[in-house]
C-alpha cells in the first residue's frame, strides 16, 4: 500500500499540534486550578542553556504549517512567532496551524513529491527534496519541540500523560 507525502506530513502535523493543543488546554485547566498565573511558565527552561517554553510551542507551528510553506517556496528558513507571547497567544498560534493545516488541498501537498528545497541559515544551504526535507527535518523538530514544551508543562505539576501528548489517532473507521 502506497502512503502519500499528504498523509505522511499533513496528518502527521495535525496529530502532533492536535497533542499539544490538547496539552496546553489541560495546562491552562491545571494553572487556573490552582490559582496560577499561566503567563508566569512563558519564559520557563528546562535547562538554562534551553530556548523557554513559548519558543518549543512557536516552534512547533513554524515546523508544520511554515514547513509546508517553505516546501511551496523551496526554501525554508528559522523563525516563527517571536516574544511577547502571552499562553492564550500560543495556543492560538497552535489553532492557527491546525486550522491552516487542515486547509490545505492534498493534492496539491502530494505534488511536492520531488520537488527541490532547501533549509537556509545565513551561509548554509541544505539540499533536501520535499518528501525528506518534511520527513527528516521538519518532523523531528516538531517532536523534539513538542516534547520539550510537555515536559516544561510536566516540570510545572501539569499532571500530563503519553495519551495527551499522542494527539488524536488516526483510527480504522
Amino acid at each position: 500500500m502506497a502512503i502519500s507525502l499528504y498523509d505522511v506530513s499533513v496528518g502527521s502535523f495535525l496529530q502532533s499540534l492536535g497533542g499539544v493543543a490538547g496539552f496546553l488546554d489541560r495546562g491552562l485547566s491545571h494553572f487556573t486550578d490552582n490559582n496560577v498565573d499561566p503567563n508566569s511558565i512563558v519564559d520557563v527552561r528546562l535547562f538554562p542553556d534551553m530556548l523557554p517554553f513559548w519558543f518549543q510551542i512557536s516552534s512547533v507551528a513554524h515546523h508544520s504549517i511554515d514547513a509546508i510553506d517553505g516546501v511551496r517556496a523551496g526554501t525554508f528558513s528559522p523563525g516563527g512567532a517571536t516574544p511577547p507571547l502571552s499562553y492564550a497567544d500560543l495556543q492560538k498560534l497552535v489553532a492557527d496551524a491546525i486550522a491552516s493545516l487542515k486547509a490545505l488541498d492534498p493534492a496539491e501537498v502530494n505534488g511536492f513529491e520531488g520537488q527541490d528545497m532547501a533549509f537556509v541559515m545565513g551561509s548554509l544551504r541544505l539540499g533536501f527534496t520535499a518528501e525528506t526535507f518534511l520527513m527528516s527535518f521538519s518532523l523531528p523538530n516538531l517532536h523534539f519541540h513538542a516534547t520539550t514544551a510537555y515536559d516544561i508543562l510536566r516540570m510545572q505539576g501539569v499532571p500530563l500523560g503519553k495519551r495527551d501528548f499522542m494527539g488524536p489517532m488516526r483510527l480504522k473507521a
